[in-house]
């Protein structure tokens, strides 16, 4: 398994062989209309970009991966582990509609023709999809996320919700940090390995100053527990390729939002 990069009229965009068969892309920050810092295909509603820029980038984006924008709903993200489950009364909240819930740093559905969006500055972005149900899930997890287990609560939300079978549902992690630029003091090991135990620690390593942790490898981790087999994950680290994305880790606020997008 392995991602794929895609070029249309400048915009890039990737995509996972997993999914292969269901609408969905993780972008980059290439071929949209934002001036900098948000330069150029900022797809975040609350950076600070013109609404008229981040509505013409979710247009290109949509047309890339074979959605429609006016249908988006987008997670509302707070590092938290909640899961909303979303229906057509949600339609085009958060980027034509405003957002009535506090905290969904993760989504599911089963209603076809709804694009699920979710973002990321180097926290981990996660797509599901189950063939047999139906059904889709999309999860924000960064390291509070993660340590909470929101991707596995993801699925279990799914499983009750849908009836989904976690060994029917196919996985990408998207672009995010990866373990060479992810330097953390003692709170997220310490927080890793409450949830996790020793399961947590091959992917946690000092350096003598910091921990540098796999958040990637914890996630794929927590779908293994949840009983799903078909994972696949990126191996672009966004600190490294500011080229392609945006990092907070190294430009703070000053800076757009890629976005993951999955839609039945």
């Amino acid at each position: 398994m392995s991602f794929q990069a895609h070029e249309q009229n400048g915009l890039v965009w990737l995509t996972s062989d997993v999914l292969s068969g269901i609408r969905h892309g993780f972008s980059t920050r290439r071929g949209g209309v934002s001036p900098a810092p948000w330069d150029s295909l900022n797809l975040g509603v609350s950076r600070g970009d013109d609404i008229s820029n981040v509505r013409e980038n979710y247009r290109r984006f949509c047309v890339a991966v074979g959605t429609d924008p006016a249908r988006c709903v987008l997670s509302r993200q707070v590092h938290e582990d909640n899961v909303r489950l979303v229906t057509d009364a949600d339609v085009g909240k958060g980027l034509w509609r405003e957002r009535d819930y506090a905290s969904a740093d993760a989504l599911i559905c089963s209603t076809p023709g709804l694009p699920l969006v979710v973002f990321s500055a180097d926290c981990n972005v996660i797509l599901l999809h189950d063939p047999v149900r139906r059904a889709i899930g999309a999860a924000h997890a960064g390291w509070k996320g993660t340590a909470l287990g929101i991707v596995k609560k993801t699925v279990e939300a799914m499983e009750s919700q849908f009836g989904c079978d976690p060994s029917d549902l196919r996985a990408a992690i998207g672009p995010a940090i990866g373990t060479c630029c992810f330097e953390t003091d003692d709170d997220v090991p310490t927080a890793l390995r409450a949830a996790l135990g020793e399961g947590a620690k091959p992917y946690m390593n000092w350096n003598g100053h910091k921990w540098h942790i796999d958040l990637k490898a914890v996630n794929t981790l927590w779908l293994r527990c949840a009983g799903v087999e078909r994972i696949d994950v990126c191996e672009l680290c966004t600190a490294c390729r500011q080229d392609l994305f945006w990092s907070h880790r190294k430009v703070g606020n000053a800076r757009g939002t890629q976005a993951a997008m999955i839609s039945l």
